[in-house]
Order: structure tokens, then C-alpha cells, then sequence
């Protein structure tokens, strides 16, 4: 009966620690394998280098937009982009019209 007692009591005694250590454990699993842990970095610096190029894109073609919306401001409009703009829009060219689009470089 000492025995069983001496058993438990020691048990008893090991079951904080052991809670403890598995705890610690688990966090640094979780700062290892965890979805921002270390193996994720990697993946976040790919993900950021795709942002960028996504990001440089889109800033270009809000750069030709803002351009574009420059060129049709009410008070200086540009005759030829204006054209360009109401023919595009309400489908109006006749029959013997040819349209050669500009590349984007040549318009400069």
C-alpha cells in the first residue's frame, strides 16, 4: 500500500512538468511548421516577389490611364483621342475606313 502511494505521489508530482514540456513543445512546433513559421519565410518571399511584379504592372497601367485621362480633360481635349474615344465607344466608322492601331511606344 506504501507503494502505490509512493507511485501516485511521484506521478502526480510528474504530470505538471510533463504538461509543461509538451506545451513548450508545441509552441515550438508551431514557430517551426506553423503557417507563419519558418518554413512559410520562404514562401513569403516568393509570394512578396510576385506581389511586386503584379504591383509594377498595375502602377504602369494606372500611369497610361492617368494619361489617358489627362488627354481628355474638358478643357484641352485631344482631337484625335477624342475621336478615337466616340468612334470606340458608339461603334461608328464607315465602310471604307481603315483603323491602325498604335503601338503604345509609337504614340509618344
Amino acid at each position: 500500500m506504501m507503494q502505490r502511494h509512493k507511485i501516485r505521489k511521484s506521478v502526480n508530482r510528474a504530470i505538471g512538468p510533463t504538461v509543461a514540456v509538451l506545451a513548450v513543445l508545441a509552441m515550438i512546433g508551431y514557430a517551426i511548421f506553423g503557417p507563419t513559421g519558418l518554413y512559410a519565410w520562404g514562401d513569403y518571399s516568393q509570394s512578396v516577389e510576385k506581389q511586386r511584379v503584379i504591383l509594377a504592372e498595375l502602377i504602369k497601367k494606372q500611369d497610361e490611364l492617368k494619361n489617358r485621362v489627362n488627354l481628355l480633360d474638358r478643357r484641352r481635349v485631344d482631337p484625335d483621342l477624342a475621336d478615337e474615344y466616340v468612334r470606340e465607344k458608339l461603334g461608328v466608322m464607315h465602310p471604307d475606313e481603315v483603323a491602325i492601331p498604335m503601338e503604345p511606344d509609337a504614340a509618344e
